[in-house]
């Protein structure tokens, strides 16, 4: 499927893998944003990741713990990055360029490299 097709925004992307041009895992489709308003087309503009993009998927109060603990912020994906989309969404950008390694990089640092980790 490509990113510019048809899609169902819930049941074929949020909560997809996303993996980056060197074949690295660097989170998940989150939420959505799109372009377009009131009688125009609505176009898929980015794909949101991260913790902030969780508030209009949870209670505020579950939203409130999980910005104590993973924080909020959002990384927008946009579009134009997207390969494919699949079993997994395929980036044509490193994760470093996009900013999606920065969470990965904080908790990587507090868990032992042990056996297949």
């Amino acid at each position: 499927m490509t990113p510019s097709g048809p899609l169902k925004v819930v049941s074929q992307l949020l909560d997809l893998p996303l993996i980056d041009c060197n074949g690295n895992y660097c989170g998940i489709v989150d939420d959505v944003a799109f372009t377009g308003g009131a009688g125009k087309d609505a176009r898929l503009d980015a794909l949101l990741v991260g913790p902030g993009a969780y508030r209009g998927r949870m209670p505020r109060w579950a939203m409130w713990l999980v910005a104590k603990v993973a924080g909020d912020r959002i990384t927008r994906v946009p579009m134009a990055k997207v390969k494919s989309i699949g079993s997994a969404v395929e980036l044509t950008a490193a994760a470093e360029k996009l900013g999606l390694h920065n969470a990965e990089d904080r908790v990587r640092k507090h868990i032992p490299r042990v056996g297949a980790m």
